[in-house]
């Protein structure tokens, strides 16, 4: 039996992540996504999804000194990046910059776990650097180098932004990183999964994976939730608008999921940080509109909210520009895919879907002075 979309297939076993979309539910390693977006930070995350178990208080205080101190760019990176950021988009940046370090890594070709867990980390680290970095030059402003001193996400505020970040934004990019940062066998877990079963290196595998991201339909839906805020204007143009849409037959994007029937659990968490944040910032009709498109789509179309949908209003009052939100995406999900790139290598048998055949059979070779 064909499962287009390979929605049924069991493709591998994991530890890593769990969803149950009937009931709307997501966990890592058995704790649900509510208690750690409550009480977790993203370092402590890293460490749940590489080890398969909560870190101890030393455990932890390890991993986000690594992860400090590997945030500082190659030179090679630095120099690389004065021409993409002339040339490229954001995710052809990010795209190009990993597969590119590769070729400096510590570790060389060494494919040993201990090699691999440092590439892991190595990879988790500068991602935010690389973004932060881009953006920076891009736009004529000085490079800000990494702050040990602060934890992963506050850091990469500081390196956008160039101003030390207030704790509160700080603390909501850090569970919005804890959101993204696993999601079972999304397209860009798989596409990674898929290139590590060849033995290829995990720069191989996480460049495949951002190549996977950068589509609409899989992380570039954030941006496109953002223009439809912006395309909205205001709450009241929202029911117009998703109406005129739907009858042109175009996407809303936000909405709906592969797996999930009811309502994203990361979407319940961000919709709440969107209305926080958007008061506190004294731009609560940014919320506002998103809540209206929400509403007209699920009595038009009766679909929920994905985790994109509130994200990018998040993304937007933390000053994220709009075609930096799939990228940051990329960031936090870094910590997912390498751990299933060292899932797969620990327990690997290449990974070969088979295809139905659906063209022509028993043609019969013409010789091209007959063919017509």
């Amino acid at each position: 039996m064909a499962d287009k979309g390979l929605r049924e297939v069991i493709a591998a076993d994991t530890k890593l992540s769990d969803i149950d979309g009937e009931k709307g539910t997501l966990s890592y390693v058995g704790y649900e996504i509510q208690d750690l977006a409550e009480h977790s930070s993203y370092e402590e995350v890293v460490y749940l999804l590489h080890h398969v178990e909560l870190p101890t208080a030393s455990e932890l205080e390890k991993v986000a000194k690594v992860l400090a101190g590997e945030r500082d760019l190659h030179p090679f990176q630095l120099q690389l990046m004065k021409t993409l950021a002339e040339q490229t988009s954001p995710m052809s940046m990010l795209r190009t910059s990993v597969s590119a370090s590769s070729a400096f890594d510590p570790d060389g070709w060494d494919e040993s776990p201990d090699a691999q867990a440092r590439k892991a980390l190595r990879l988790i680290a500068k991602t935010a650097s690389l973004i932060a970095t881009y953006h920076r030059l891009r736009t004529g402003m000085k490079m800000v180098t990494p702050n040990p001193a602060l934890a992963h996400t506050a850091d990469f505020l500081w390196m956008l932004h160039g101003t030390e970040p207030d704790p509160e934004d700080a603390r909501v990019l850090d569970i919005m990183f804890i959101l993204y940062a696993d999601h079972t066998m999304n397209a860009s877990t798989f596409t990674a999964r898929i290139v590590a079963s060849t033995l290829a290196d995990m720069f191989s595998a996480i460049t495949a994976a951002i190549g996977t991201l950068k589509g609409p339909l899989h992380g570039g839906a954030n941006e496109e939730a953002m223009k439809s805020f912006e395309e909205v204007g205001k709450p009241e143009n929202a029911e117009a608008y998703v109406r005129d849409r739907l009858e042109r037959h175009e996407k809303i994007f936000g909405f709906g999921h592969a797996v999930y029937k009811t309502y994203d659990p990361r979407a319940k968490i961000l919709k709440g940080l969107s209305k926080d944040i958007c008061e506190r910032a004294g731009n609560p009709k940014l919320h506002e509109i998103a809540e209206a498109i929400e509403k007209a789509v699920f009595e038009q179309k009766a679909l929920y909210p994905n985790v994109d949908f509130y994200a990018a209003a998040v993304f937007h009052v933390l000053g994220i520009p709009t075609d930096l939100m799939t990228p940051v995406f990329a960031a936090a999900r870094m910590a997912g895919w390498t751990a299933h790139v060292r899932e797969q290598y620990a327990d690997n048998k290449v990974i070969r879907p088979g295809s139905r055949y659906v063209g022509p059979n028993h043609q019969r070779w013409v010789p091209l002075e007959e063919r017509s």
